[in-house]
Order: structure tokens, then sequence, then C-alpha cells
């Protein structure tokens, strides 16, 4: 028995609770808990104290202010336990909450007496080797039982075919109550796991009016000492005293089922029915059972797993291409007349095999529309591979896109397939494309002109089918001009050249954008996060965003780490680049044509955020008719 009693001052100053029969203590804030501390810093579900059929056990279930244990002077924080748990000790005391205002919980565990006087014991050992002691006809009946608890192959089929041979064998056997113990979602039992009692089955069929209680000092010895044991008549040779007696139970059999060096579970066996206490054959007979069962329950838990595993691994793949899907769609966010033109160039190259050449500034998303193309094309189903030119020296770029043969250089200890080679078949996507030095600028003409490759230090060249996507935010034709590029590949490159429009040219995906990377990193961040006041759009709108959709993302990540929960995003909260807090941001700086139209774009944002939309009362309001307002809107990209 369990006695928690809280010591500390507070709301719950001087609550105690007493266990005598439950094997969990919910503790924690929720009204459903068993110890209920109202503390505000305490969570709802904060921990649970369990007896795991030997020990109590203290769980913290990932509380905010987490739980602590003080033992004779030292401190054990459970974030910092194996599976945040720790065995308890009479005299420990828990901390749950802030540390400067912790509620702290006095524990003191009595040794449960039921009175069982315990008759035998047989450890595992005498367990295995019973089969060579059992006469000739007990042992085929035996054999027969065993085959029948071994065909069942999952826990249902063993509670109903082990209880049925249970109650066949002993006459005197009412009930049978199989625990088994809990086990994490890869199947491996911690120590400090817990016997949960799952099913109790009884003579006849008949359900029990209650569940029958685990006998715990029968079941403390099963389990400590690996062993069955046999209890006799609590009421008439003990004592009216504790479980034995509250179930009315005249005698018991506790048995382990085993797995190795491993107590997976215990079978109880009780007679509630009539005088007569079971005998040692009785215990030998259960013995042989336990083999069969113990297997049975072993084999079970194993199945059990591998088709939790298969389900995980048959969810987890339909999630990827699920995934995979929505990737080759929803990675290019917009609605904007730009970004309609770059969706219809898409569409016309993605099932061809010219070579796409993806041009726009730093920021824009090159990366997204090359892997649009593989994504959308026939070639989805092979790899997708980017190659930043930039990002490397000239002879580790060589090898990386073309491979090397084993000591080729110092270094090159084992043969390595290059970029080409891998993404044969699917599409290798060439960013910074302008960085490549002229060397290597040859070298990937010959891959472009006769779709072959040569690894370093080779002398065959390898065949290869891979479709090249380049990017660069240069302008090639003046990196030709000065020599810097060849012009016979800027020629192979831009067979079809596709322009990724700036964010300013974007009109109103500024604002899809900006709302999508909210919506996405309040989720990853576990922030509530409202929405975006006008102003502030207003002022993410009138921005130019230089860095584009990079610059963005990354303004609206630093919000949702700044901005409090439940919060709107206010004009404040904006970097001071974004120059809204001196009201509206004045025009970038251009020709006179080029700043009133960035005004009268303003103008029209404003009049259709008034009136909700509505074409026709924005087009009254301005004084212009409901044609001329959609032609301005198109001329925008509004």
């Amino acid at each position: 028995m369990i006695h928690l009693t809280v010591v500390s001052d507070g709301p719950s100053a001087g609550l105690s609770l007493a266990s005598h029969t439950a094997d969990i203590l919910r503790i924690g804030r929720d009204p459903a808990s068993d110890v209920i501390l109202p503390e505000h810093h305490v969570s709802g579900q904060h921990a649970s104290v369990v007896y795991n059929g030997m020990s109590w056990v203290l769980r913290d279930h990932h509380s905010t202010n987490g739980s602590r244990v003080l033992r004779d002077g030292t401190e054990y924080d459970l974030a910092s336990q194996a599976g945040r748990e720790l065995i308890l000790q009479s005299g420990d005391h828990l901390l749950f909450g802030e540390r400067s205002t912790a509620v702290e919980v006095k524990v003191k565990i009595d040794e449960d007496d039921d009175g069982a006087r315990i008759v035998s014991v047989r450890n595992v050992a005498e367990l295995e080797a019973v089969e060579k002691t059992v006469d000739r006809e007990l042992f085929h009946d035996l054999y027969d039982a065993q085959k029948s608890i071994s065909a069942s192959l999952d826990i249902a089929g063993l509670l109903s075919s082990v209880s049925a041979e249970i109650f066949r064998f002993l006459s005197r056997a009412t009930h049978v109550t199989f625990a088994l113990r809990e086990a994490d979602k890869d199947g491996k039992s911690a120590k400090s796991s817990r016997y949960i009692p799952i099913a109790t089955e009884v003579r006849g069929g008949t359900k029990p009016e209650e569940s029958v209680p685990i006998t715990r000092s029968v079941f403390r010895r099963v389990v400590k000492e690996r062993a069955a044991v046999l209890a006799a008549d609590a009421r008439s040779e003990v004592g009216e005293t504790a479980s034995l007696m509250a179930a009315q139970i005249l005698s018991t059999i506790g048995i382990p089922l085993w797995s190795g060096e491993d107590i997976i579970g215990v079978i109880q066996v009780d007679n509630r029915a009539s005088k007569g206490l079971f005998q040692e054959r009785d215990l030998d007979v259960l013995a042989l059972l336990a083999q069969a069962a113990s297997q049975g329950f072993a084999r079970a838990r194993l199945i059990e797993q591998l088709r939790a595993a298969e389900e995980r691994q048959r969810t987890e793949n339909t999630f990827l291409k699920e995934r995979e899907e929505r990737r080759r769609f929803d990675g290019i966010i917009g609605e904007s007349s730009a970004m309609e033109r770059l969706f219809e160039q898409l569409k016309k190259v993605v099932d061809t095999r010219v070579t796409v050449l993806v041009e726009g500034e730093t920021g824009t998303g090159k990366e997204l529309v090359a892997s649009a193309v593989h994504y959308w094309s026939k070639r989805r189903e092979k790899l997708f591979i980017a190659q930043n030119c930039a990002a490397m020296p000239e002879n580790l770029l060589e090898s990386e896109l073309f491979g090397h043969k084993k000591g080729a250089f110092t270094g090159a200890a084992n043969d390595k397939k290059g970029l080409f080679e891998l993404a044969d078949g699917g599409t290798l996507f060439l960013d910074e494309v302008g960085e490549m030095p002229l060397q290597l600028q040859a070298k990937l003409l010959r891959v472009l002109q006769e779709g072959e490759v040569r690894p370093v230090g080779a002398s065959r060249v390898i065949k290869v089918d891979t479709r090249i996507v380049a990017a660069t935010n240069r302008d090639l034709q003046k990196e030709v001009e000065e020599g810097r590029f060849r012009q016979d590949l800027f020629y192979r490159l831009k067979v079809f050249p596709i322009s990724v429009p700036p964010l300013r040219d974007r009109g109103d995906d500024i604002v899809l954008l900006a709302r999508h990377f909210l919506k996405r990193y309040a989720a990853e961040f576990d922030r509530d996060v409202r929405e975006f006041s006008k102003e502030a759009l207003d002022g993410i709108r009138s921005y130019a965003w230089p860095g584009n959709v990079r610059e963005l993302e990354n303004e609206i990540q630093r919000l949702v780490i700044q901005v409090d929960d439940s919060e709107f995003v206010q004009a404040q909260h904006l970097s001071d680049r974004l120059g809204v807090s001196k009201g509206r941001a004045r025009p970038k700086k251009g020709t006179l044509k080029e700043m009133m139209e960035e005004v009268e774009i303003e103008l029209l944002r404003d009049a259709l955020d008034e009136h909700g939309n509505n074409k026709t009362a924005t087009a009254k309001s301005l004084g212009i008719t409901r044609e001329g307002l959609y032609k301005k809107l198109k001329n925008y990209g509004i």
C-alpha cells in the first residue's frame, strides 16, 4: 500500500491519499486525476504513480515544469531518467511544478500483507523439468493441450485456449486471470514496466461481475523469484486480511509466463467456490501448460509487433507518397498572373527531354521550380538530385558530378559514382551554373551533346539518361560576352528558359506566402499566432522584398517566435526595414510612371479591402466603371 501526503503550502496543502488496491494513481490539475493538485504550474496530466508488480514507480508525463524526487538530500529530475520514471522508496519526497513553489508530496510505502501462506514455490528451471515427472497418460493429455495452445496466434485466442485447458485439468479452478507486462512501441519492456491485468476467464464462460484482483504477495513472489507459487486458504488458515480475503479466495496459484530471462506475464488461477486447496500435482500441470502458454504469448506479442510495424510502414509509405504528390504542386504557391504564366510554361516542358534554364533573382524559389520540372514529369519515380556549382572547389565538383576511379587522385580510396550516374533516368539540378569553371563547362557540354560521362581517372565513358535543369541569378548572355561562360554551352542550356518573377512583381502572392509561412511555422514551433492585422499586411505588401521569398520566409519565422500566443501580428512587430512605423510606406524610387503605378496599386488594394473585395462597390467608391476596375486589376496582377 502507498500513502501520498502533500506537505507543502498552497491550495493542495494537507491533501492525503492511500491506495489499497489501485495499481495507478494519476496526478495533476485535471479534475479526473486521482491526486488533484490545483496549483497553476502543475500540468493537467502531470505524472502518475504506478505499481508494476514489485515496486511503485513515479512517471512524468512530459509535464511543462517537470517532476523530481528528493531522496536523502539528493534530487533526481525525472527528465534525465530513462523513460522519465523512477522506482520509489518509502520516505521519498515528490516535487511537482516550478522549483521555487513546487508541490511537495511525501511518500510512505507499506509492504502488502494479504495473508497468503505460501505452500510451494517452483522456479522456472524446475518448471521446465516438470515434464519428466508426470505419468504417461497425463503426459499425452498435456501434449494435446500444448498443441491446442500453440495453435493460437493472437492474444485473444490464447486467453481462450489457455483458460480452457486450465479448467480442463484443474477441477478446483474457478477463475483464471492474465496479467501481461506492458511494453513500448518496439515491444521492449523497461525494468519498471508494470503488469497489466488484461482478462479474467470464469469456468462455464460466464463473465465475472467484477474484475478479480491480483493477489500482490503471490504476484510479487512470482515476479521477484521467477517462480510458480501455490498459496493456501487465507480465511481459515491465516486470518481475514487484504486482497485474498476481499476476493473470498480459498486458494490461488500464481505462475509466470517467461521468455528467456524476461518475465512477460503472470497467470493467476483462483479457487473461489469451495473449500479444498490446490495440490502439488495442480502446480505441475500448470507448469507444463505455462511452458506452451509462455511460448504462445511471446509469439503472439511478436506477431502483434510485426503487424504494427507493417502497418506503420504502410502508413509511412502512404504518407511519403502523398507528400511527394503534394511536393509536386503545393511547393509553389502563387495565384498572380506572373505565376500563372510560369505554370503554363512548366506544363508545356515537363514531359519533354529538353534542358531547362531557370532564371531569377536570389531567393525567388528557383529550386522549387526545378523540382516541379522533375516531379510533374514521367521521371518522378527516379531521383531528383540538386548540386550547387558554387559550393565546391573545381576538383571536388568534377569528382562529385562525374565520379572517379580508385587511385585517380590522393584520397580516392574507392570508386565513386558521380551525380550524373546516380540521377540516371531522373533529373540533375545544377544551381548557380554560372559559377561553374570553364574546364568543367566543356565536360558538361559533352554530357548534353553525347549523353555520356567519363569519371576522373577512367578510360571508358558511361552512358547516362539524365535530364539537366540549370539555374542562375546571373545574366549568362553578359557572362558569355565577357568570356566567363562558353557560348556553345549557353545555347545548349537555354533551350527552354523559365524566368521566375521577383516577389515584388507577384501582387497579392505576397499575402498568400506570408499566411502560408505563418501557418507553417506556428505549427512547427507549437505557437498560437492568429493572423496579420491590416496594418501589418499593408507593410508586408508595400515592401520591395529584395531578398524575395527567402527574405519573406525569414521575416515570418522571426515574427512567429516574437509574437505572443493568441496575438495578431501587428505593424510594430515587423522589422524596421519594412518602414511601416511612419504610416504608409513610400513607393520605391523610380520613374514618375513607376511610382504613380505603385501608389495606384496600394489605393486599389485599400479600396478592395474596405469593400470586402466587392468589385462593384469598389469601382463606385473610386469613381470608375466596373470594367475599368477589372482592366486595372488585370494589368497590375491583383
